[in-house]
């Protein structure tokens, strides 16, 4: 058995119990995430803009695809079957940050505000341990209810969504550019360097048996006294088959993988840099190649998650014809670290999609 964060708005909610309760619905870009649950698997509903754990489904079949409407605001055709097991009210929801002493994403936080990137993902795996606490709280409280009080707004606080003649735009509420505090790394993080997580990167993809590629800018930089250039499977040269200015722009880019002249994937590393250069390389090259087939990846510390997803919901990367939220991820320096120090000596035997395990999802809207 396996458990997941099912997340809801108040509005989809609503209409999930109306439609009868009986399926769940995730973006198609989670489709891939979706496939992996089975009967008996566990969601736990978590209501944003409330940051309240609500309710508990139970899968009862397999999943599958599906565009018939449920919900207003997003067609969500990744689809499970399920059974309600529990609803609570909003007023007597479990306030995720009533159980912080005890869930994981909770300890040793880097910034305040770290333990929502958790819920950036819908669905998201959650340990067996802090499932437990959950449905254990959920379980009490759908027994002895206690009315806690909420600003109503919140239920229907969300990201303004506009349609265009380029498809649909997502304003973020705030769009400031970054102060210089804000593109300083934390304290915590001081010994991290770009060079470091650029050298990760490179290490990985090589020890996996793909080809890398350094930013042109970058090819004579080291790490501890490691020559980029010493890295094995290093290219010196991109696959052909772009044009010139598709090529300029991927040159650019921090760290490539390829096998042979196909880009596995791209990831930029934003250390202290503004986010925005790297998601314009990111949209530029999706729209200069939009049937290109790559995992598009911002690599930064975690305290700088909430910029990450302020930039990439802007008006110029969401009125692509595929906003770019939709197929650039974002994976904090903290997981890519301790899932590297997980596999040991085991790199050889990872695939790329195992970053699925580490990445978390800009195409959904939390609060």
């Amino acid at each position: 058995m396996r458990y997941w964060i099912d997340l809801f708005t108040w509005n989809t909610w609503q209409e999930f119990l109306k439609a009868g309760g009986d399926i769940s619905g995730f973006r198609a870009s989670r489709w891939r995430t979706v496939q992996r649950m089975k009967r008996g698997d566990i969601l736990l509903c978590y209501l944003t803009g409330l940051s309240r754990f609500i309710g508990k489904l139970e899968v009862t079949g397999v999943p599958f695809q599906d565009s018939e409407p449920i919900w207003g605001e997003a067609v969500f055709p990744a689809r499970v079957p399920v059974r309600v097991v529990l609803s609570l009210r909003p007023e007597h929801g479990v306030p995720v940050t009533s159980l912080s002493a005890e869930l994981s994403y909770f300890q040793n936080l880097k910034s305040p505000h770290a333990w929502s990137g958790h819920f950036r993902g819908s669905p998201t795996e959650e340990k067996p341990e802090d499932a437990n606490v959950i449905i254990a709280a959920l379980e009490d409280a759908h027994r002895n209810p206690v009315f806690r009080d909420f600003d109503p707004k919140k239920l229907e606080r969300r990201v303004p969504v506009y349609e265009t003649k380029s498809g649909t735009v997502t304003v973020p509420e705030s769009a400031e550019e970054p102060t210089s505090t804000e593109l300083e790394p934390a304290e915590k993080d001081v010994q991290v360097t770009h060079e470091e997580i650029q050298w990760l990167l490179l290490d990985l993809g090589s020890k996996m048996g793909l080809e890398v590629w350094v930013a042109r800018n970058d090819r004579g930089k080291a790490f501890r006294g490691r020559a980029f250039q010493e890295i094995p499977r290093l290219r010196d040269s991109l696959p052909t088959q772009f044009d010139e200015a598709t090529n300029r722009t991927i040159e650019l880019i921090d760290v490539l993988w390829l096998d042979g002249s196909a880009i596995v994937a791209a990831f930029e590393v934003e250390h202290t840099t503004s986010i925005h250069s790297g998601l314009l390389r990111m949209s530029d090259l999706v729209s200069m190649q939009p049937n290109i087939n790559i995992r598009l990846y911002i690599v930064a510390p975690d305290e700088r998650r909430d910029k990450v997803y302020t930039e990439v919901n802007r008006p110029t990367f969401s009125k692509l014809k595929t906003p770019l939220r939709n197929i650039c991820q974002f994976i904090p320096y903290s997981s890519l670290k301790e899932k590297l120090s997980q596999v040991g000596n085991l790199l050889a035997y990872l695939r790329p999609s195992f970053l699925d395990e580490v990445a978390e999802s800009l195409d959904e809207e939390y609060v």
